[in-house]
């Protein structure tokens, strides 16, 4: 008897943990769809959420997650081009998760019952913000927003409000890390004096006639304070009242057993004037910060007894200061817990043209993305040894390659392809009439507006869905879920060898990277339809052009290097974007060639050179050209001005600042002209993509279409 793949309603016993499933018909375009509640997690109630989902991450067999951003690429010829090595792709992936920030991360633990012989879901969908959580800290709060895909958010009802207004902010590890080293350095210093700022403040310059009455009217406050309090029989507890209202800003108080004043209702000046007032003039008060209930620190004047009880005192309030530092730290962690517990508990992850969302990981929740790709795949393994894409998954069996249609792996119409039972809340046969899957989704009784219907791009309904793809690829595959929670690894199943950690670097060009090796291959079966447009890449043949006249075409770039070359000299020439192009020549020798009349041309005048065939795609000192690897360092700047030229330009500039003084001349690079990445502050990258060849257009509406639709 076939199991359908279904969405259960269920009510479980009281006295389990999670119990209740609601289940709705809604329209979804022209469609039905089943819908069902995920949980929203947003600041106000992160702490429970993640106190039950640490059970949850521990029981599951497997994790779906997925990510929205606020945009994929920051320039347009930051596209994914077909000329782009995958060194160059693993480039275009680091800009765009360094660049643009996550706003929703769906997480949705799937775990195997073998009573009910169906999987259990529980989709989250986290609201997450890069809020600055510590002053003065090197925590990043600027990021880049695409138009595009904030309008693609906007369209499927994101709630920007509350993301902004109550999503989780977080801390990577580095970030982390470098807090508390900064803390410990701080606190290091034997002399409390540099921990509560008194060096600086004993020397604080009474320049304004104001400043000096203030002083002189504070050092007679307090030596009255002090003596009183000294003085048999008086009452240290009661400052007289003047006609500032001394006794409303002074309060007596008992620090650590000790007598002090608390002040409040003063300026910053004037607390820095009090300070320089007890350091300078009294050597038995100890003017010290620590925290208080509210927000703001409290400032307290404490009486010492002794220089050896003044030193303990200011001790111990740089101890508590410190602890205090490190609490604040360790608390502004926020979200990225969600992404230790995935981490510590070595689930198998499961993601959809997934290799953006782990850069993005990496980036936001680890540290700093690796500058090559061997370098990051190394060590991402090390904090997720195990993850599969979905997309291989469906694009390597036939039986799928034959359900789907040619484009249509994008993450919603592969979820109906695949589990049309749960997508549609129909009843239809299965893959090649293997009995689907179940799929139960629970969740707990605390029903309130933290619950939703879920949605697709949305992040936790996608996570969702995700899980699903992939529970009926692992049951089409014939893998024995019941086996594998006995043994309590579904990653070491054999069946999946072939898939686990190969993630599509490029969807457009096929290239597969895989996570375990770093080795990168092309699946000739991700897009045929595009690669039948060019003949075989040779790097080595490729020259990059840019500065040339406005609006040459193509197909003119071409002729003109005919005449000169021959007509077969040139294979393709390729448009990175209005202002510079790929030309791929025959062979690699005609490369040095044509370096070598370009560099002529540009520094002659005379009639010949301007008879030239290359002349017309010139323009003097503002055409360059370059071979393939120096567009590799353009790549890995993280500057991204609009148009390629401007791009190469801001680089050079850069790079020439550094360079010695004795590099002059006309800058043509090579090899050997390497091009530094350096910091920039980057333009608007708000304008539509290009890439076009002289017969048709690039592969830009395909790739937008397909990186948004697949989230």
């Amino acid at each position: 008897m076939k199991r359908l793949c279904k969405l259960k309603s269920t009510r479980q016993l009281s006295h389990a943990p999670t119990t209740v499933l609601t289940t709705r018909r809604r329209t979804l375009s022209s469609s039905s769809s089943s819908s069902f509640d995920i949980k929203n997690v947003t600041k106000s109630n992160f702490e429970s959420v993640l106190k039950d989902l640490r059970g949850l991450l521990r029981d599951a067999d497997f994790v779906a997650v997925d990510l929205e951003m606020t945009g994929v690429t920051s320039a347009p010829w930051r596209e994914s081009f077909e000329f782009d090595r995958y060194d160059i792709r693993y480039l275009k992936v680091k800009d765009s998760a360094e660049k643009f920030a996550v706003v929703q991360f769906g997480v949705c633990p799937f775990r195997w019952d073998s009573h009910k012989q169906s999987f259990i879901a529980h989709p989250h969908n986290f609201y997450i913000f890069p809020r600055q959580e510590i002053p003065g800290s090197n925590q990043c709060c600027e990021f880049l927003c695409q138009t595009t895909s904030l309008d693609f958010l906007a369209k499927y009802q994101f709630d920007f409000n509350l993301c902004i207004r109550e999503g989780i902010s977080y801390l990577s590890r580095s970030q982390e890390e470098e807090a508390l080293e900064r803390i410990s350095s701080i606190y290091m210093d034997e002399s409390s004096d540099s921990v509560f700022g008194l060096r600086e403040d004993a020397d604080f310059p009474l320049v304004r006639m104001a400043d000096v009455l203030f002083a002189e009217r504070m050092k007679n406050t307090i030596r009255e304070w002090r003596d009183s309090l000294l003085s048999k029989g008086s009452s240290s507890s009661e400052i007289k009242q003047t006609s500032t209202g001394s006794s409303q800003r002074f309060q007596m108080v008992f620090f650590k057993t000790r007598p002090g004043l608390a002040l409040s209702g003063f300026t910053s000046r004037q607390l820095r004037v009090i300070k320089a007032v007890t350091k300078k003039h009294f050597k038995d008060l100890a003017y010290i910060r620590v925290a208080g209930e509210a927000t703001s620190p409290r400032q307290l004047i404490v009486y010492t007894d002794s220089n050896d009880d003044r030193d303990l005192l200011m001790k111990e309030v740089k101890d508590g200061l410190r602890k205090e530092a490190e609490i604040k730290v360790r608390s502004a962690v926020g979200f990225r817990h969600v992404i230790d517990l995935l981490s510590s508990e070595r689930k198998l992850i499961v993601g959809h043209n997934c290799f953006l969302d782990m850069a993005h990981i990496y980036s936001k929740f680890i540290g700093p993305l690796p500058s090559t790709a061997e370098d990051y795949v190394s060590s991402f393994q090390k904090f997720f040894p195990s993850i599969i894409d979905t997309k291989i998954l469906l694009n390597a069996n036939g039986v799928f390659r034959q359900r789907l249609d040619k484009n249509s792996t994008s993450l919603s119409k592969a979820f109906v392809s695949i589990c049309p039972q749960i997508a549609l809340g129909v009843k239809t046969s299965g893959l090649a009439d293997r009995p689907c899957v179940e799929v139960e989704v629970q969740v707990d009784e605390k029903r309130s507006s933290n619950w939703n219907s879920g949605a697709k791009h949305e992040a936790g309904y996608d996570a969702f869905m995700t899980g699903c793809i992939f529970a009926q690829a692992c049951n089409h595959l014939g893998i024995d879920f019941t086996l594998h929670v006995l043994a309590g690894d579904l990653a070491k199943e054999s069946k999946l060898q072939n898939y686990i950690n190969r993630l599509y670097l490029s969807w457009i060009s096929g290239d597969v990277i895989d996570l375990s090796t770093g080795i990168c291959t092309t699946d000739s079966s991700a897009s045929s339809n595009l690669k039948s447009r060019y003949q075989e890449l040779s790097f080595p043949s490729i020259v990059l052009l840019w500065g040339f006249p406005a609006k040459l075409k193509a197909r003119e770039i071409r002729a003109c290097i005919a005449q000169a070359f021959g007509p077969n000299s040139v294979s393709t020439v390729f448009h990175l974007d209005e202002s510079a192009v790929f030309i791929q020549f025959s062979k690699p020798e005609l490369v040095s060639k044509f370096m070598e009349i370009k560099e002529t041309l540009s520094r002659n005048n005379d009639p010949i050179s301007v008879l030239h065939p290359l002349s017309n795609i010139l323009n003097g000192e503002y055409t360059h050209a370059a071979t393939y690897d120096v567009y590799r360092q353009i790549c890995s700047s993280s500057i991204s001005k609009i148009l390629f030229a401007d791009q190469a330009e801001a680089v050079i500039i850069k790079h020439k600042t550094v360079l010695s003084r004795g590099k002059q001349g006309n800058q043509v690079f090579d090899k050997e002209n390497e091009v530094s990445a350096l910091d920039e502050k980057v333009d608007d990258p708000m304008s539509p993509p290009y890439g076009y060849s002289e017969t048709e257009k690039s592969a830009e509406s395909f790739y937008l279409d397909e990186i948004l639709a697949s989230k």
